[in-house]
C-alpha cells in the first residue's frame, strides 16, 4: 500500500531542517513554495510560530521508542487539532483530512497539525518511529522512516559517510 501521507511528512522533514537551524525567512518561504504553498509572505511573528512548532515536533522525531512517539503525538492533537475534516480548499488539491481547526489558521498550527496527521498515519502503517533525528553530533537533522529496509542512523548518505570517515580515521586503542 503507497502511504497517502507522505508529502506532509516530507514537508515536515524539510521545514524542521531549517526551521530548528535557524534559516532566513526567504528560505523557510522556499521550502513551504517548494511543497505547494503558493504565494508565501511569512511576517517576523509567523517564523517565531513556525519555530516554536518545530520544536514541539521535534520531539516526535526524538522519541526513543513507538509509545513515545505515538505519546508526543497525542499531545499534539490534544493541544492543536480540531475535529477531523475533509476539505479540498475548493483550488484543485483535492480532497484530503485536516484536522486543524481552519483552512487559513496560524502557521504554527498547521505546521503542527498537518505534520502529526502524515506522522501518525506512518506510525501506525509501519508500528514503528516515524522518524528520527540524525545521529550525527554535527548535524542533528530529523529524517522520516517512509520505506522498508533497516532502520536509518543519518538524515542523508553524506552524513552517514562523513561519520564512517571519521570513524575510520579516528586514532586506534
Amino acid at each position: 500500500m503507497a502511504f497517502p501521507h507522505r508529502d506532509s511528512v516530507q514537508r515536515a522533514v524539510d521545514l524542521l531542517g531549517v526551521l530548528l537551524f535557524d534559516a532566513e525567512p526567504a528560505v523557510i518561504a522556499e521550502v513551504l513554495r517548494a511543497h505547494g504553498e503558493p504565494d508565501v509572505r511569512l511576517s517576523a511573528s509567523d517564523v517565531v510560530e513556525l519555530r516554536a512548532a518545530a520544536a514541539e515536533l521535534r520531539e516526535v522525531f526524538a522519541a526513543p521508542d513507538v509509545a513515545s512517539a505515538a505519546s508526543a503525538l497525542n499531545a499534539l492533537f490534544a493541544k492543536y487539532a480540531g475535529p477531523p475534516r475533509l476539505t479540498n480548499h475548493e483550488e484543485g488539491y483535492g480532497w484530503h483530512l485536516h484536522a486543524d481547526a481552519a483552512d487559513d489558521g496560524p502557521w504554527g498550527a498547521w505546521l503542527v497539525t498537518s505534520s502529526a496527521l502524515g506522522l501518525a498515519s506512518l506510525l501506525a502503517e509501519r508500528q514503528d518511529v516515524p522518524g528520527g533525528l540524525c545521529a550525527s553530533p554535527s548535524c542533528g537533522k530529523p529524517f522520516a522512516h517512509t520505506g522498508g529496509g533497516s532502520p536509518r542512523r543519518y538524515c542523508s548518505p553524506r552524513c552517514a559517510t562523513r561519520e564512517r570517515v571519521a570513524a575510520h580515521r579516528a586514532p586506534k586503542p
